[in-house]
């Protein structure tokens, strides 16, 4: 590593790749909001030094040395784990779905203050979750969140197509809800409840704390997980692997 500029940063780890034999390339998103890919030398091999430092969730303090095209990491220190999300199936399955948002809506030398704390508090709030339904609602109220921040906000309280206030159905291609005349026009939009509309409302508006506190039933909860995988895999133009399998997780 001689010669080459070292600095340091918090991260999350989003993902991990094998590379060769024992080593390990790192997708994480820094705290000023930037993705940042390194290598992590040795990270898969049982007792090596960075073995158990840069798991998938983990929130690490980092040194890494610049590389032509990926970085290396030269220590790492656990700053949080999150033992909560280990060894719980649901827990696990919905943090994977947060951290591949979180992979998808951050980008190299794109810093972004509101992603790095958003995504934190998501991860924490997977751990807090009393049940499945309120872990739903914590994944959906992170994509909600994300993406509008990105620009990508859907209206909610009209018609997009019109401006009608009676509003019944919900299109991710049309941009959010839509009156019954509009609805007939948009392929694949979805009829929805008004409490559903409401709900949607509260997972943009309400704090993380206010949604675990919430009453919701599975129904209800797992409605607004599917409305919010249509509306991030139609604007993020992707398919979100960790997203299907988490709603096949039940």
């Amino acid at each position: 590593m001689a010669g080459r500029r070292t600095y340091r940063t918090r991260a999350i780890v989003l993902d991990r790749t094998k590379l060769g034999e024992t080593d390990l390339i790192l997708t994480l998103l820094a705290a000023d909001g930037s993705q940042r890919r390194a290598v992590a030398k040795g990270a898969r091999k049982p007792g090596g030094r960075l073995a158990a430092r840069v798991e998938l969730f983990s929130e690490c303090d980092l040194l890494l040395a610049e590389g032509r095209s990926l970085d290396v990491v030269s220590e790492a220190a656990l700053v949080d784990p999150h033992p909560g999300l280990r060894g719980e199936y649901d827990r696990v399955s919905a943090a994977s779905a947060v951290a591949e948002l979180a992979r998808l809506t951050c980008y190299e030398d794109a810093p972004d203050g509101f992603l790095h704390p958003i995504c934190l508090r998501a991860l924490t709030a997977c751990e807090q979750a009393a049940d499945r339904a309120h872990l739903d609602v914590v994944v959906a109220a992170y994509a909600w969140k994300v993406l509008a921040h990105g620009g990508w906000r859907p209206e909610l309280a009209t018609c997009c197509a019109c401006g009608d206030e009676a509003v019944t159905y919900f299109s991710p291609a049309a941009g959010g809800a839509l009156c019954e005349s509009c609805a007939r026009e948009v392929a694949g939009a979805q009829p929805v409840a008004p409490g559903t509309l409401a709900w949607l409302r509260a997972l943009l508006g309400l704090t993380f704390d206010e949604l675990l506190a919430a009453e919701i039933d599975a129904e209800g909860a797992l409605a607004l997980l599917g409305l919010a995988h249509a509306w991030a895999a139609t604007h993020l133009d992707a398919r979100l692997r960790a997203w299907e399998f988490y709603l096949g997780a039940l």
